[in-house]
């Protein structure tokens, strides 16, 4: 498993696992970030990354993509 943030951009992968607190989890399913999503990272340059999800754009702090585990 690999953090979301470290991927390079244009990859498509899967999210096995979310790390952190309860309120963590719950904003990341709240933008539809939950384990067993496809997600394309758009870019992950300096600052937020941001990703395609179900055909939709979400930009999320590095500090959050780096406790989404992804393969």
């Amino acid at each position: 498993m690999t953090p979301l943030a470290s991927i390079p951009p244009g990859t498509r992968v899967r999210i096995v696992s979310i790390e952190g607190g309860a309120g963590r989890m719950r904003r990341l399913m709240e933008m539809g970030l939950t384990p067993g999503t496809e997600v394309v990272l758009l870019s992950s340059f300096p600052g937020p990354v941001v990703v395609e999800v179900r055909g939709v754009r979400i930009a999320i702090g590095r500090g959050m993509a780096s406790s989404i585990m992804v393969e």
